[in-house]
């Protein structure tokens, strides 16, 4: 019951979130937020949800309907599939700092690629929101949780860095990759050093 409760507590948050956002220049990440007040644990864990946010936001800016559909080869992730899976990623990131659990199995297939772009955002913002300031000890004390049914298994956050950031880090890139391909090429102004664009 308590988990039940939970998840949706999580899915009103997602959805109160993405009815707030009406177009998107209201969506976060088209520049990435100033630098933190300085080098804590929790501040360096949401530059780096910052940094995933700016990249994604710009791969998924201006995708069209071919860019989605577009698929690398026979039997691999669409472009649109591969936002599927980034968008479950970003709910496991939102939920460590709240230390909710992530409920399997979860399928998102039917959500269309505004409102996976909308959310996924959302729950990066407010995951970085979450991380910023925490300690060394307020980090250590999250988990990772997945449930399924009544089986729970727990897992430090050291596996957030190198398991769901790194993974949507990755698949981001994919996305770049993917449009390129399929004709529509990222905009050559995102400058994902500086965390801008130069226009």
């Amino acid at each position: 019951m308590r988990f039940l409760l939970l998840s949706l507590v999580t899915f009103f948050y997602s959805s109160t979130a993405f009815a707030q956002m009406t177009d998107t220049t209201e969506l976060p990440y088209q520049q990435i937020p100033d630098y933190p007040a300085d080098y804590s644990p929790g501040n360096i864990l949401a530059r780096m949800i910052d940094g995933l946010g700016f990249r994604y936001y710009w791969a998924t800016e201006g995708l069209t309907d071919t860019d989605l559909a577009f698929t690398p080869s026979e039997g691999s992730r669409s472009t649109q599939e591969t936002l599927v899976h980034i968008y479950g990623l970003s709910e496991t990131i939102v939920n460590a700092p709240q230390n909710q659990p992530n409920i399997r199995p979860a399928n998102h297939s039917n959500l269309s690629f505004d409102t996976l772009r909308y959310r996924t955002l959302a729950n990066l913002k407010q995951a970085s929101e979450l991380c910023q300031g925490k300690s060394a000890d307020e980090v250590a004390e999250l988990t990772i949780v997945f449930q399924r049914e009544e089986r729970s298994s727990q897992f430090p956050y050291w596996n957030m860095i190198n398991g769901p950031i790194a993974d949507a880090i990755y698949h981001t890139g994919q996305i770049v990759v993917f449009r390129r391909t399929s004709g529509n090429p990222i905009n050559s102004k995102v400058n994902v050093f500086l965390g801008r664009t130069d226009f």
